[in-house]
């Protein structure tokens, strides 16, 4: 009998599940539903493009969620070194598909061309984020060592930047080209043990960042005509002297936030979602959240997603091998930079940019590929082998 007890726990030992990350994901993805019907209902009725239809938007999001979902699935039951075989070829044909934006297959919506037409439309910008963590997984394991020296550390530093040039000039998307850059900045600084490099990079970053805005400034005061994304930097620094423009967005957001309080005025009773703020189910539905939820709701959604980022870091830590914990760590980057960035727009923290919320915004290009991402986590995940007690 002894023995045969030995053999189950044995046999249930074989590979590890984290039921806690899947529970994450799952009631994220769940809440996310209800927020963004809840912020786009009243939009959605009113609109005779969506036919009246209150529904719209849950209708294409729970589309996309399902579909996310069994891809999740599926790719977590293929071993993730199998991807290791094609992340050239991937990093490859996200920059052809970027490129396509410019055909006839490209989408155009709210003045931006972002999307294509394959089928279904697909954001070329989400696919890259996959992809570009596949390839600088594998290309990182492979010269090992050589990252230490300045021309390694500088290569993986310059891969990316074609498809972050591409992404930000070609689809007039440099929220997403950001993220990229800082996806591949995270996998380099877990990767290699140069830290002084960081804290140099770090300040270059930085000081470049202060003399853009103080050179704004300067030309807006010499009167001098600006672009769009110096407007939004004018904005940032004093939204209310833009309240008519650019800064109106996030005034609303900060109304919003403002206004629901310690515990919000109850779900679905938001006031800035009937046609306050644009496009509230989109990049500022973390506003509408802490409006019907309250600082309660808020909060309770960041430390959802500090949790999904430590089961992140206890699958990387025990990933049976760099490659692994690579992949882990690209996606915990990509998650953790999206909400830190998402969440500092909405407060008025840095320049209003889009960038969706993971997991509750609408948008289903976004929210399909990062289950996939999850999947991948959760094939390095099966991969740890547990000891039998």
């Amino acid at each position: 009998m002894k023995s045969v007890a030995t053999r189950k726990r044995k046999k249930q030992g074989d590979y590890f599940f984290d039921y806690t990350l899947l529970f994450i994901v799952l009631f994220l993805l769940g809440f996310g539903l209800i927020m963004v019907y809840s912020t786009s209902f009243y939009d959605a009725s009113m609109t005779a493009s969506l036919n009246y239809d209150g529904a719209y938007y849950l209708k294409h999001q729970a589309m996309a969620a399902v579909l996310g979902l069994a891809a999740m699935m599926v790719v977590s039951r293929i071993p993730y070194h199998f991807w290791e075989h094609f992340a050239l070829l991937g990093y490859l044909v996200s920059a052809v598909l970027i490129a396509l934006v410019l055909t006839p297959l490209g989408i155009t919506a709210n003045g931006a061309t972002r999307w294509l037409n394959l089928g279904v439309s697909v954001q070329p910008a989400e696919i890259a984020k996959l992809c570009m963590i596949l390839f600088l997984a594998s290309f990182i394991c492979k010269i090992g060592k050589g990252i230490r020296s300045f021309r390694g550390f500088f290569l993986v530093l310059a891969l990316p930047l074609p498809i972050c040039l591409m992404v930000w000039q070609i689809t007039d998307n440099m929220s997403s080209a950001i993220i990229i850059f800082g996806i591949a900045f995270l996998m380099l600084f877990v990767a290699s043990p140069e830290y002084k490099r960081f804290l140099l990079l770090g300040a270059a970053g930085i000081a470049v960042a202060v003399f853009a805005v103080f050179a704004i400034l300067q030309m807006d005061r010499m009167g001098n005509s600006l672009d769009f994304r110096s407007n939004r930097i004018l904005a940032w620094l004093n939204p209310e002297q833009y309240a008519t423009g650019t800064g109106f967005q996030t005034l609303q957001s900060l109304y919003a936030i403002g206004s629901g309080g310690i515990f919000g005025k109850g779900l679905g009773q938001s006031m800035q979602k009937l046609g306050f703020l644009p496009e509230a189910q989109n990049d500022m539905i973390f506003s509408i959240i802490c409006e019907e939820l309250g600082l309660f709701g808020g909060i309770a959604v960041i430390l959802l997603f500090i949790l999904l980022c430590w089961r992140f870091m206890v699958i990387a830590n025990n990933a049976s091998d760099l490659f692994g914990a690579l992949l882990v760590v690209g996606v915990m980057g990509h998650i953790a930079i999206q909400v830190i960035l998402n969440i500092a727009v909405v407060t008025n923290t840095i320049p209003n940019t889009g960038i969706s919320l993971p997991f509750i915004s609408y948008g289903g290009s976004s929210v399909m590929f990062l289950l996939i991402e999850i999947g991948l986590v959760m094939s390095v995940a099966r991969g740890i082998r547990l000891k039998a007690v």
